[in-house]
């Protein structure tokens, strides 16, 4: 039977993974992942949740179209995957509320879904907060009351401000009140009701390859091999 494929990493880790699907998980997609895995692995879906791009190139949008052009079903959700859907939309299915938000929003900055992660030595263990789950939890805060609009505003424009690398929590908190002394407690009614967005659209996203609820094909038109994709695919070691 061929495997399906996950590319995941600080947003759900391979053990609360395979809880969901029985697939062969792979670490955050680079540029090469996808052909890589295609070409060792001969998969029947695969499912992009997080990729990096800081320390290599990011997952390259015709490496997917490559592998869908191969019958491959290729879908996204949660972060890398859900801007690669939304950005190849109608070929790539998306999934969850952040795939749509992209979809919606065509000009959506890509460092709201970004994180700062550890190695897969320590199961690349999320170091700071990104700001599409910052903002779903402030939202939700407001609506119970915990913060009034005025906050929300100002604790937004706080974690906007800051580089993902070092957007947390605490600091979009300490940044918006200048040291004031609710700072602590409102770390702490915030991060008790902290809102998981990223995960929870990843979550369903397993849950949907597990069940193989694939929407149907979308007709694709003959795949150009380009030169820059093939000094792309060398520069990752890889033969098309």
């Amino acid at each position: 039977m061929r495997p399906k494929l996950v590319f995941t990493g600080p947003t759900v880790s391979h053990a609360d993974a395979l809880k969901v699907v029985d697939a062969v998980c792979l670490p955050p997609a680079v540029q090469g992942s996808i052909v890589s895995a295609v070409q060792h692995l001969d998969p029947s879906a695969i499912l992009v949740i997080d990729g990096g791009f800081q320390a290599e190139p990011a997952v390259r949008h015709k490496e997917i179209l490559w592998a869908l052009s191969r019958g491959i079903h290729v879908f996204g959700a949660a972060s890398m995957g859900a801007l690669r859907a939304a950005e190849l939309f109608p070929h790539m299915q998306g999934v969850g509320l952040i795939y749509r938000w992209y979809r919606r929003f065509a000009f959506a900055p890509d460092d709201a879904v970004a994180v700062l992660h550890g190695p897969a030595e320590v199961n690349f263990a999320q170091l700071t907060h990104a700001l599409i789950d910052l903002r779903r939890t402030l939202r939700a805060a407001c609506r119970r009351g915990v913060i009034s609009s005025e906050q929300q505003a100002r604790l937004e424009g706080a974690a906007q401000a800051v580089n993902f690398r070092e957007r947390t929590l605490a600091r979009m908190v300490r940044d918006a009140h200048h040291g004031n002394d609710d700072v602590e407690k409102l770390c702490r009614e915030l991060g008790a009701a902290f809102v998981q967005q990223k995960k929870q659209d990843a979550l369903r996203a397993l849950e949907l390859l597990r069940d193989q609820a694939f929407e149907k094909a979308h007709p694709m038109p003959e795949l150009q091999l380009t030169s820059a994709f093939s000094k792309d695919m060398d520069d990752a070691g890889l033969a098309l």
